[in-house]
């Protein structure tokens, strides 16, 4: 559905068309462009909209069936843009994302969301009070997005790092280091990073050329080049988010085999102990099982002390035993 549609001359917001089919003749004629920002819309409440503003059906057809990775696209009569927003819930340790898509023309901004994590209302709203900024046309619009969805990027960042460390501390308590759900748990999080990135990621090609940086310093069509340097500081952002994730990535890994590879020597330890107790368990039992087989020709079989005599040489095959193991830590 059409959330909002409005025309924007010189900053500042004027009377928006009666008709869709009219506002970017509207726009054109008073010198300004028109934003239509649209929510799920379905194909056939979009096909006005393609109509009005030639969009390509490739990118209409993005557009409508979203799902897609962040990407920066050229047509003839217009730009589009994918951008995902990125939403994180630290009560369930869960990263969702939305999807933005962005159509830029000479006049006009056709704004697409899908999902509940990419508003766009707050975004026209600082806009709207930077008349400044806002009468750099649509242009504007797009570094506005850009700007504001990368900025959430560094948040959800900084939020998964302090996640990470406690689940740093917890996996290498000496009281909860142990436990067998650690293991689910970090592999769980580090899905959630994987998300994180395949929304962060993909977005540099884009931002870079929207920079006009490296390999990608040709201008890019419908967009003011003076926006280059705001372009720029958004890549710098997205840089930082960037270099965070893989941080993150790495070290979710290392905790993870660390993690393994405490359980292991946990493991090892358990053996050991097991393998000392039976130690001591079998040579009292050798020793009475001897005594058991009923001979008349053994040592001191007829003295009235020899039974005394081999409880206490038990006892103390089994100190020497265990002072052996304990000295060497397997106790």
């Amino acid at each position: 559905m059409i959330v909002d549609c409005a025309i924007y001359r010189e900053g500042h917001r004027v009377e928006g068309p009666e008709d869709l089919s009219d506002a970017l003749a509207e726009a054109r004629a008073v010198g300004g462009f028109v934003w239509i920002g649209l929510h799920q819309p379905s194909e056939r409440e979009f096909d006005l909209v393609t109509e009005e503003f030639a969009l390509h059906p490739l990118a209409v057809e993005d557009a409508l069936k979203a799902h897609q990775r962040p990407k920066l696209e050229v047509y003839d009569d217009s730009l589009f843009m994918v951008l995902k927003p990125v939403l994180y819930e630290p009560e369930s340790d869960v990263v969702s994302t939305g999807e933005v898509m962005i159509f830029l023309g000479d006049a006009f901004v056709v704004t697409v969301r899908h999902g509940v994590c990419s508003p766009l209302a707050a975004v026209r709203r600082r806009l709207e009070q930077e008349p400044e900024l806002l009468g750099k046309g649509p242009t504007s619009v797009l570094y506005a997005i850009a700007d504001t969805t990368v900025d959430h990027y560094l948040d959800v960042a900084a939020e998964l790092q302090t996640d990470l460390e406690e689940l740093e501390a917890e996996v290498f308590s000496p009281d909860r280091g142990g436990s067998r759900h650690s293991a689910s748990r970090i592999y769980a999080f580090k899905r959630q990073i994987l998300e994180f990135r395949r929304a962060t990621g993909p977005l540099s090609v884009p931002l870079t050329r929207l920079a006009g940086m490296g390999t990608f310093g040709g201008a890019v069509p419908f967009v003011d080049e003076k926006a280059r340097p705001f372009f720029r500081d958004v890549n710098d952002h997205l840089t930082r988010v960037n270099e965070s994730v893989e941080g993150l990535d790495r070290l979710v890994s290392d905790i993870l085999s660390a993690h393994l590879a405490q359980m292991s020597v946990r493991q090892n330890d358990d053996m050991r102990k097991i393998s000392a107790w039976a130690a001591m368990a079998a040579v009292p039992t050798m020793i009475a099982g001897i005594y058991g087989m009923n001979f008349d020709h053994m040592p001191e079989l007829h003295w009235v002390w020899a039974y005394p005599a081999v409880i206490a040489l038990m006892a103390a095959l089994e100190v020497l035993l265990y002072r052996t193991f304990k000295r060497r830590g397997w106790m």
